[in-house]
């Protein structure tokens, strides 16, 4: 991906493999445990909400012997539940890794999961979600969200 400057062009990072794809994995299972702690112990849904921030939504959506996949998305309206981004991350507790199955696109409304992409190779599908998912959940954190049920 290039974005262009009126002088340059500036390139977003790319995964040269699948082991620095399974290595975010591990730095978002990290970020979240520091958000949540164990998360086996949400049982349905936390409302984290800092004293400068929006509101952020937790929700388990399911939980087995060895993964738990929650949602997490901002609530912007009160009436009608606008969220957005709406990411379903899966954690896996053996392998202490968490990875982002699917998000909620805001032009069609539609789900998107990395593996039904069809621009982009599975790799750098997964890789921007799941960057996506360690840059916010980096702000999360200095904004001081908590997720305690």
């Amino acid at each position: 991906m290039q974005i262009r400057d009126q002088h340059r062009a500036i390139c977003a990072p790319r995964p040269k493999s699948y082991a620095a794809l399974m290595e975010m994995y591990e730095h978002n299972y990290m970020r979240i445990r520091l958000l949540c702690g164990d998360v086996r112990s949400i049982n349905d849904e936390v409302i984290s909400t800092p004293p400068k921030g929006m509101p952020v939504h937790l929700r388990v959506l399911d939980q087995a012997a060895h993964t738990t996949t929650i949602l997490l998305t901002y609530q912007f309206t009160q009436g009608k539940k606008e969220q957005r981004p709406d990411l379903r991350v899966r954690i896996y507790h053996d392998s202490r890794q968490a990875e982002v199955i699917s998000r909620k696109c805001q032009l069609t409304g539609k789900n998107v999961a990395a593996w039904e992409a069809k621009i982009d190779s599975s790799l750098l599908c997964r890789w921007r979600l799941n960057r996506f998912l360690y840059k916010w959940t980096a702000y999360l954190l200095r904004q001081g969200h908590v997720f305690t049920s």
